[in-house]
């Protein structure tokens, strides 16, 4: 028989096929066999648990180097083991942005045997390095190229049309791109009402989002480039962007559609504040129809954590993003239970759909030759989120206290046990995620 490494056993295997109860054989990281049993070094039984592709979230924000006080590498894959995610893409608005070759080779020293999952880092677009975009974003661990067309935490910002279109003409992968328009929120700045956040996203309007959404999509089709739209918060969006699937893929969050403004601002003041806002009720449902047309690309969870001293501010003073990455699983998968998404639509959100947009090599399903990395779940415990198990450096999270069906119990990253029903390995082992685009054999 054979002898594997790792062997998981007796729990419901999502395949490229569908369910089945069945087991996966693991050797030097990489799933070698699917329902042939063995010895193997290590077994973990999965009675009663599901077996998901590692769950890759594709928008964290974990503010190293210089905003260590909010978060760092550490702490915030931490928190995504925690929350059974094997893969995160890491954001640019760092102090100093990620914006070079030197800035991407700080941030995977840094990530050595200190991020607990696998990881790669986007290289953030400005008018000083738009003609050297198409070498930056080719380089080992990085995902690609990402635009702020709007102001958000941070500096990077590409506003104008002259110069997104120079940012989209340097290089080949698909970019992505944080689409509010600058202009108009300038020219609104007037409708922020001093303490109340709930004007938050009558500041930052649907139009905003809307209008960069249609700039963006003409500047992409004119530079014949493919783009990558970021949380995108309005049913219009969605609609239009339904239109231009040959150029445009597209990400939603856990947060925008989970929360409604109507609730969410009188309860938790600037601690609902995120760029994009958090909209209406409708709004979310509007984003609710048409994820399930199928027009979302991917869920991530735009982890962006602030300390409680910097929320506490009175708004506008206060800094606009939440953490994420630790309750984007637990969330969904309340979802599922609840009947409002299926468990296949789920990984093709958080595991296939990465794997397709971003062509990750050996990563997001559950197949022969494919890494190790497995999100297992217990779809029926009940639970309810408490500060205690939130590990991200910021301690606070906008679902605290929030009763959930579907919890995470383990997280297994190329063959490695590192979670398990909240414990964690004895060292960090993340890698850099390879792309297709950029891979050498």
């Amino acid at each position: 028989m054979p002898t594997y490494d790792l062997i998981l056993t007796n729990g419901t295997v999502w395949t490229p096929g569908g369910p089945a109860e069945t087991s996966v054989g693991v050797r030097d990281g990489r799933i070698v066999a699917i329902g042939e049993p063995g010895d193997a070094a290590e077994t973990i039984d999965c009675t009663g648990l599901t077996v998901l592709p590692g769950v890759i979230d594709s928008q964290v924000h974990f503010r190293e180097p210089g905003l260590e006080a909010k978060e760092d590498l550490e702490s915030g894959s931490r928190a995504a083991v925690l929350g059974g995610v094997t893969a995160v893409f890491e954001m640019p608005n760092t102090k100093p942005n990620t914006d070079s070759a030197a800035a991407i080779a700080d941030k995977l020293a840094r990530a050595e045997n200190r991020m607990w999952c696998d990881h790669a880092f986007y290289v953030g677009a400005t008018s000083a390095n738009a003609a050297s975009l198409a070498e930056l974003e080719r380089l080992p661990g990085t995902a690609g190229v990402k635009i702020f067309m709007g102001a958000s935490t941070g500096d990077l910002l590409v506003s104008e049309d002259s110069e997104l279109a120079r940012v989209l003409a340097s290089g080949t992968r698909r970019v992505a791109i944080h689409a509010e328009d600058e202009a108009r929120m300038n020219a609104r700045m007037g409708e922020r009402i001093d303490g109340d956040a709930a004007s938050h996203p009558v500041w930052r309007d649907d139009e905003s989002a809307l209008l960069a959404t249609r700039r963006i999509l003409a500047l992409a089709r004119a530079a014949g480039r493919r783009i990558h739209i970021l949380h995108v918060t309005t049913p219009a969006e969605l609609e239009l962007i339904g239109q231009h699937k040959d150029i445009a893929t597209c990400e939603v969050t856990p947060q925008h559609l989970t929360l409604a403004g109507e609730e969410a601002y009188p309860r938790l003041g600037s601690y609902a504040q995120m760029n994009p806002p958090i909209r209406s009720g409708a709004h979310r449902d509007g984003l609710w129809h048409w994820l399930n047309q199928g027009v979302p690309d991917v869920m991530g969870s735009d982890h962006a954590p602030h300390t409680r001293e910097e929320k506490a501010k009175p708004y506008p003073a206060s800094p606009s993003g939440m953490p994420g990455v630790q309750t984007l699983l637990p969330l969904m998968l309340d979802h599922v239970a609840a009947g409002r998404l299926t468990l296949a639509r789920l990984i093709e959100l958080t595991s296939a759909g990465p794997q397709r947009v971003f062509g990750l090599v050996t990563k997001g399903r559950i197949a022969a030759g494919y890494d190790a990395d497995f999100s297992i779940v217990d779809l029926k415990a009940r639970w309810t989120i408490e500060e205690s198990w939130l590990a991200s450096r910021c301690g606070w999270s906008p679902f605290t206290g929030m009763a959930l069906t579907g919890r995470p119990i383990g997280t297994v990253i190329r063959g490695r046990r590192v979670m398990w029903d909240g414990g964690l390995a004895d060292r960090a082992h993340g890698r850099p995620i390879r792309f297709e685009s950029t891979y050498r054999p």
